[in-house]
């Protein structure tokens, strides 16, 4: 959280006044930690401070556009962050939201099957044999059963097509009494008594005053309206209550679709709520990249990427949870709340304020960075040299 224009073991271990990176290094690949002992400390800090029964767990992932084969996980493939396919690592994450604030709860790795089919590139990467392949739907309902198993209070699931269009997913949910509002594509086929349907053509046969103007939640410049309908559905004689949520566009006519589920009856504006909050995780994403590094990670192994991305989780649960209670404390009359970017500011600027260093440390950090970067461009113009020959 220092703030630096860079965040990786070189850059963190010269701002903390270590003559190299080598210690750094040791703590994220090779020093002896309780990894999940501090996962579960993350989990219960974030319950402790903001937990609420009606609290809702969003689901969601990520992607590192990255260079190379080598890095755990990369190969081509779609990730939001670029909007397209690219060379990237991808990662689900789940965030715990309830009116106090929010910030994740845990995460997990995406194993593309180019990996978990090569045992070889897995053992390479540090990846455990006990890991197989899991889809990203997967990789949610285990962490949300680990979660719910612990006693982590919540009612409420949502997340994007990735998650709604997966019906083994839905079907755990609603079996372990939790509701949900699940995000499905316009091309998602609903059944119902005439038959099966497409959502979108369902949503163009409704009448006018089927529609509801209602607010999914309080934007940069204002409330987020839309028109919202919904149509009772049943999935897989699951109990509970179960519609096809239906937005429109009050600008530009365009549909969004969700499959909900409730155990027992809500009014559509709770599904509305509800769908708001799932842009929540987005906000977790933009700020823990911003602020608590959790995209700069430069390692390649299993074990480093874990612990890196856990430390970025605490730090940012830190900063989320500190603004819960200056929210609770502070007056705010005439300013905005406090935000999760002003309070790492204020805590790096008040709280820990650096000396300026010695020149003569600045200079052996020099040094010892171009002497590293010449051994690594030789190691490389060794390799490509030998490839070349045995070409």
């Amino acid at each position: 959280m220092a703030g630096l224009p860079r965040v990786n073991c070189w850059a963190l271990a010269e701002h903390a006044g270590d003559a190299s990176p080598g210690g750094m290094q040791h703590f994220l690949a090779a020093a002896v930690w309780d990894d999940d002992g501090l996962r579960a400390d993350l989990r219960d800090y974030v319950v402790e401070q903001l937990g609420d029964p009606d609290a809702v767990l969003v689901i969601d992932e990520t992607g590192d556009l990255k260079k190379g084969t080598m890095t755990v996980g990369v190969q081509r493939q779609y990730t939001g962050t670029a909007g397209r396919i690219e060379n990237a690592q991808v990662a689900v994450y789940l965030t715990y939201a309830a009116p106090a604030g929010h910030a994740f709860l845990d995460n997990a790795l995406y194993l593309p099957v180019s990996w978990t089919s090569d045992p070889q590139r897995c053992a390479a990467a540090g990846v455990p044999d006990s890991v197989t392949f899991a889809t990203k739907p997967t990789l949610a309902r285990q962490m949300i059963a680990k979660a719910l198993d612990v006693g982590v209070p919540a009612r409420w699931v949502t997340g994007d097509e990735v998650y709604g269009n997966d019906p083994a997913l839905r079907a755990t949910l609603a079996r372990r009494g939790l509701g949900y509002v699940l995000a499905v594509a316009r091309s998602h086929q609903i059944d119902t008594k005439a038959g099966r349907r497409r959502a979108i053509d369902l949503a163009v046969t409704l009448p006018t005053h089927a529609w509801t103007r209602i607010s999914a939640g309080q934007g940069a410049k204002g409330q987020r309206l839309y028109d919202w309908a919904f149509i009772a559905t049943s999935d897989q004689d699951l109990p509970g209550s179960h519609h096809l949520l239906i937005r429109r566009n009050i600008h530009t006519g365009e549909y969004a679709f969700y499959r909900t589920h409730s155990p027992s009856p809500v009014p559509l504006a709770t599904y509305v709520q509800v769908a708001g909050i799932r842009w929540t995780v987005e906000d977790d994403f933009q700020n823990s990249k911003e602020l608590a590094a959790l995209d700069e990670h430069q390692v390649r192994r299993w074990t480093s990427w874990h612990r890196w991305t856990l430390l970025a989780m605490l730090a940012y649960a830190f900063l989320a949870v500190t603004t819960a209670r200056a929210h609770d404390t502070q007056s705010a009359d005439e300013l905005i709340p406090l935000t999760v970017n002003e309070v790492r500011h204020l805590f790096v600027c008040l709280a820990f304020p650096r000396p300026e260093p010695a020149a003569g440390f600045v200079l052996a950090w020099s040094w010892w960075r171009r002497r590293h970067q010449a051994r690594a461009q030789a190691s490389h113009y060794q390799r490509q040299a030998a490839a070349l020959q045995l070409n």
